[in-house]
């Protein structure tokens, strides 16, 4: 994401004042320069910056703390006015359980609205939700085949009519036969056009009116920058606009722009899309948003989307993890729940000092790896997978036969094995050091606390990272000071949100 760019610039002023052996105006000046020439290449419109500048000033001015405490404090003003860019300070709307929640999407032709419709419709599918997809888009050719074929792709119930011209008469058919099916979610994508366009805003009237929806989702293409403003009040005058979802947010360097800009409307971000794929969809939480920015991670969302997808902490798998036993079926286990929370590099970017440390062909790598050991232990048999002394039982003829089962080279097998090693290793740790994830979902903070069985469970955490990646952090000592910072300055509790 280009916004990793504004999150370095911004990290390396921070940097900077740490360096600083005391805190006086000009080095605030200073710091407030450098991130607000950041925040300016990143299209975020000159009065928004000019008020953070102001306000960033004026309140490490009115702190009197010595020159440690006045470093934090300074940091907390500024993460706090950044905060504020990006939230207007209201939540958008909640589907609820137990009822028929219709949502309906609005924008300008070109803003991925129908692919972000599927995307929408594929994030609720994944928790569980029953959704349905209606295709009111009756002016923009290939739509209803578009929608179609994505719904058919990600197995989304699809309404949409070839015959009926009327948008209005389509949504009010869809919405009703997807009642009488007990969908929980039904989504209606509607035509976009030009905004000078008169006809799109009396055709988006007509459908919310027939519609009669619990949400109006605006939907908006990041790459207009801080122009998105003016956009979203000239929705807003028409329909209840309630909340946005920005698109196309994952290689763009007017997103800064486009997040400020929205968030003075007053329309609370719901959603922002981070790439091609129908599970690119991502919940829009301000704090959590701006912590992995500044590359502090995410560890409150790594714990939601582990529930999210069904991960059971306190399952058979990971009870036996707790007592120290580990085969290749519980490997393999482990493995589809790893697959089964989303792209790697998302779920690293969650992980404190881990954003970006995957770049797009790694990622792939590591996926494709994933799925190769997956696809060999398919190829093992029962007493393979589950014996407990698997180096020794696995001799060169195994190994030649799971290779040519699984139609992998031999290689393959070998990286499997050593990987499993490695894992088995860990899993077998004796003593306080044992990472338990039923705690660790309880308390995301567990691993920053102090005391011995922390600083092991720290060092079991360091093991587990890749090589590679635990260097570029700084090794065992840099892990651990970047989970602290997440329980410093990522965290931030006290600053609302």
């Amino acid at each position: 994401m280009v916004l990793a760019e504004l999150g370095g610039q911004i990290n390396a002023a921070f940097a900077q004042l740490s360096k600083s052996s005391t805190v006086d105006e000009e080095v605030i000046n200073k710091l407030v320069t450098e991130i607000s020439k950041a925040l300016l290449m990143a299209d975020v419109n000159v009065n928004i910056v000019s008020d953070f500048r102001n306000q960033v000033k004026l309140k490490a001015s009115l702190d009197e703390s010595q020159a440690s405490g006045k470093k934090k404090a300074v940091q907390n003003v500024i993460f706090a006015e950044l905060l504020k860019m990006l939230s207007p300070g209201k939540k958008p709307y909640q589907p609820e359980r137990g009822k028929t929640n219709i949502v309906m999407t609005v924008g300008l032709q070109g803003a991925g609205k129908t692919t972000t419709c599927t995307k929408y419709a594929v994030y609720y599918q994944r928790k569980g939700w029953k959704v349905g997809l209606v295709c009111a888009d009756t002016f923009r050719a290939g739509a209803y085949d578009q929608l179609k074929q994505n719904a058919s792709k990600t197995n989304v119930r699809f309404y949409g009519s070839l015959t009926e011209t009327d948008p209005a008469i389509i949504a009010k058919e869809g919405i009703k036969k997807f009642e009488d099916e007990g969908c929980d979610i039904i989504i209606v994508d509607t035509s976009g056009r030009h905004k000078q366009e008169s006809s799109l805003f009396d055709e988006m009237e007509q459908i919310a009116e027939a519609a009669n929806p619990d949400e109006i989702i605006f939907v908006m293409d990041s790459t207009i920058g801080q122009a998105a403003h003016d956009q979203a009040m000239a929705f807003k005058t028409k329909v209840k606009v309630g909340s946005v979802i920005i698109t196309k947010l994952d290689g763009h360097a007017k997103g800064g722009g486009a997040l400020s800009a929205v968030a003075a409307t007053g329309s609370p971000i719901v959603f922002i899309g981070v790439g091609e794929q129908f599970e690119d969809l991502k919940y829009f939480e301000p704090k959590s948003f701006l912590s992995q920015m500044l590359g502090m991670g995410d560890i409150n969302g790594l714990m939601e989307r582990i529930k999210d997808s069904g991960i059971d902490a306190k399952s058979d798998l990971y009870n036996r993890f707790a007592e120290g036993q580990f085969t290749l079926r519980d490997m393999y286990e482990h493995l589809q729940n790893i697959m089964s929370l989303g792209p790697m590099g998302q779920i690293l970017d969650m992980l404190p000092g881990m954003k970006g440390v995957l770049g797009k062909g790694a990622e792939q790598e590591q996926t494709n790896k994933l799925k190769s050991f997956l696809c060999l232990m398919d190829s093992m048999s029962n007493d393979e997978l589950d014996h407990n002394h698997v180096r020794k039982i696995m001799t060169p003829e195994r190994i030649n036969r799971i290779s040519k089962g699984a139609g992998k080279p031999v290689q393959d097998v070998q990286d499997l094995l050593k990987t499993y090693q490695k894992f088995e290793e860990l899993i077998k740790k004796k003593g306080n050091g044992k990472m338990n994830l039923a705690q660790l979902m309880k308390d995301p903070t567990a691993l920053l606390k102090g005391g011995a069985g922390g600083q092991n469970a720290m060092g079991n955490l360091a093991k587990a990272v890749n090589p590679q990646m635990l260097k570029q952090m700084g090794g065992a000592a840099g892990l651990s000071n970047m989970m602290k910072s997440l329980g410093g300055m990522g965290g931030m509790g006290g600053m609302g949100g």
